[in-house]
């Protein structure tokens, strides 16, 4: 009898609308309390949005209203500068 063949879990990037396993898109969360952070480990409680680990992805999702869209919450200026600043740390980290 054959392996059944897992499913990779798929999800949109909010940025370029690109479908990509969830493995390879970064979890964008705001928790209960509604402070919107990256999730690095996907566990965090909160509605999540998924972007590609790229400054461009994440720009493009503030730019169009996207993230705010997706938490259903205006998000403030330093909101997306944190969110960038996080996504540089972790790309100096890779």
């Amino acid at each position: 009898m054959p392996m059944k063949e897992k499913k990779v879990p798929m999800r949109m990037c909010v940025g370029c609308r690109e479908m990509k396993p969830k493995k390879e898109l970064l979890r964008v969360v705001r928790s209960p309390e509604g402070a919107v952070s990256i999730d690095v480990t996907g566990r965090k409680p909160g509605r999540g949005a998924y972007v590609c680990h790229s400054a461009d992805c994440l720009k493009r999702a503030i730019r169009q209203k996207q993230l705010e869209r997706a938490f259903e919450c205006a998000l403030g200026e330093e909101t997306h500068q944190s969110l960038l600043q996080e996504l540089e740390k972790l790309e100096g980290q890779a």
